[in-house]
């Protein structure tokens, strides 16, 4: 029997595409675990209230895309700054598990401010990429994985660049490596704070309007993140270039295992995979051995 090379070759390029959605949202997790040490579990519902609002502006208000988008950009943004300065930072020096069930709280409040503003029904957000097919050689890729993992690169690029160049990246990555060091140098470590979770919301609110065009949004949306918190638990808590290898691998490794075992097997992959690494690795595949675990 002979092996289908082309089938294997689509559903390599879609896991991909799936891969590059985990890659975009995992450095928004790492980036406020490096400067504030608190682990997000509600990334994945900030990911859904970026996704409803551009829904509110798009569908609800009519608004040109363009500035749909900016809007939503804007009130992740916003919410993350809010969320630090209100809920975050009065639980500075609280014990770890603390600060994680209020983020645990948090998912649930905006799950509930959806469902009472937008019901807890699935919506289509109004079309905005290209529906034309895409063809990479004679392999056939759905336009909206193709057009949202180039949208994902495009961002990744530009975060790593803001890391790179950015006067207040550099202050953060100063921050998550030495909070000390970073106050000695006149760094205003606070703002850092407010500032990693102003842009992790702005990041998240991307990646579900991304997320949300290729399958809908819903108020459900917020299980997507616990699909990018096993990419940086994979990766390292504290790598960004883990979460963006291991967005990508997992995406991939999902996408095959679904072909070739079944979609039951999808989920159940992702996971053996996680255990196998940590139990090699248990600071993951980039992590540094002095992180702290919960």
């Amino acid at each position: 029997m002979n092996f289908d090379w082309l089938f294997f070759f689509e559903i390599s390029l879609a896991g991909l595409g799936t891969g590059g959605l985990y890659a975009l949202t995992g450095p928004a997790f790492v980036m406020i675990y490096k400067t504030t040490r608190v682990v997000n579990l509600a990334i994945g519902e900030m990911l859904m209230f970026g996704a409803y609002v551009f829904f509110a502006f798009a569908a609800g208000m009519a608004l040109p895309v363009w500035l749909a988008i900016a809007g939503a950009v804007a009130a992740g943004g916003l919410l993350g700054a809010a969320v630090e300065r209100t809920m975050i930072r009065p639980m500075l020096g609280e014990s770890p598990i603390a600060v994680f069930m209020v983020t645990v709280g948090l998912g649930s409040i905006l799950v509930g401010t959806v469902e009472l503003i937008w019901t807890a029904d699935p919506r289509l957000l109004p079309s905005f990429m290209p529906s034309d097919p895409v063809m990479i050689g004679e392999a056939f890729v759905s336009p909206k994985v193709f057009y949202g993992f180039l949208v994902a690169s495009g961002l990744i690029a530009a975060v790593l660049a803001v890391f790179r160049f950015w006067r207040g990246g550099v202050a953060l990555r100063a921050t998550a490596s030495d909070q000390a060091a970073a106050y000695s140098m006149g760094i205003n470590v606070p703002r850092v704070f407010s500032l990693s979770w102003t842009v992790a919301g702005m990041i998240g609110a991307v990646a579900g309007i991304v997320v949300g065009a290729i399958g809908g949004i819903s108020s459900t949306m917020g299980i997507f993140g616990l699909t990018v918190l096993v990419v940086v638990i994979f990766g390292g808590l504290d790598s960004i270039a883990g979460a963006l290898v291991g967005g990508l691998f997992i995406g991939l490794v999902e996408a095959l295992a679904g072909a070739f075992l079944g979609g039951e097997f999808k989920v159940l992959s992702t996971f053996v995979l996680l255990v196998l690494i940590l139990m090699v690795r248990p600071y993951g595949l980039f992590g540094t051995r002095e992180i702290e675990r919960l």
